[in-house]
């Protein structure tokens, strides 16, 4: 279980961190249809803590292994 946090943590942490660094969210909510997304999830209001979050995840599952 441990390991499993600690993948979706890494996961996370990269995807929102490509998302807040590089246009790959607008290129992604273009292809799947969702445009009239970007200007309340393209921000970042909303991206940062969600970094933040799994960031927070990796920590956690990173310092308590079993």
């Amino acid at each position: 279980m441990e390991n499993k946090r600690l993948m979706i943590g890494l996961g996370g942490t990269a995807f929102a961190a490509l998302c807040c660094f590089t246009p790959l969210l607008p290129v992604i909510l273009t292809a799947l249809g969702l445009t009239g997304l970007l200007p309340y999830v393209y921000n970042d209001l909303v991206l940062l803590p969600i970094l933040a979050a799994f960031l927070i995840l990796t920590g956690y599952a990173a310092w308590r292994p079993r």
